[in-house]
């Protein structure tokens, strides 16, 4: 039997959200609309573009929301989910696959400190990260979560066989769904 992570506010707003409750969109929106924005702007390196992707994203929210499950993930993951998609998507149909490739450097690697970092952070994120994760974990999490990447590619990325980065991939979600869960439960509404 899987857990469940949902504290009871977050379990309020999802069944306001599947309800289409203006209310809950506008608590939504008023929650994670920077965060959301945050990641976006990483991807497409515009704010402009940023912002019509973050209606198209809301709006993607609004018509999929039955679709989040909360025995699969926290609704925070499933919007990121959706956010990424529709800013790649974006990317997709406005630029060709070449000008999509960054190069990082490895040696010495430091995650992107951009948007994605500072909106985070007042979430949580930043210090579960720093304190719960060993750095090479965080690595590959930064590459296939906040990068953009896909398993194989932050693999070819690294240097590293594929199996090695899907490990390091679940433990590092699996030590971040802990460190999250044990924060949860001083969390209030």
């Amino acid at each position: 039997m899987k857990k469940l992570f949902t504290t009871a506010c977050e379990a309020a707003l999802i069944d306001g959200l599947k309800s289409h409750s203006r209310v809950a969109y506008r608590e939504l929106y008023d929650r994670y609309a920077s965060t959301l924005l945050g990641v976006i702007t990483k991807i497409v390196q515009n704010e402009t573009e940023a912002q019509d992707i973050l209606q198209d994203t809301f709006v993607k929210i609004w018509k999929n929301i039955h679709r989040h499950d909360p025995a699969k993930g926290r609704l925070f993951t499933w919007l990121l989910h959706v956010t990424r998609n529709t800013a790649y998507d974006h990317l997709r149909a406005h630029t060709n696959k070449k000008a999509l490739q960054v190069e990082l450097p490895m040696e010495g690697y430091v995650p992107g400190m951009g948007a994605v970092w500072t909106n985070t952070g007042y979430i949580g994120f930043s210090d579960a990260v720093n304190t719960s994760l060993d750095p090479k974990h965080w690595q590959v999490i930064d590459l296939l979560y906040f990068q953009g990447y896909t398993q194989q590619e932050a693999a070819e990325q690294l240097n590293l066989p594929l199996g090695t980065v899907k490990s390091w991939t679940r433990m590092a979600l699996i030590k971040l769904r802990q460190t999250f869960h044990q924060d949860q439960t001083a969390l209030l509404c």
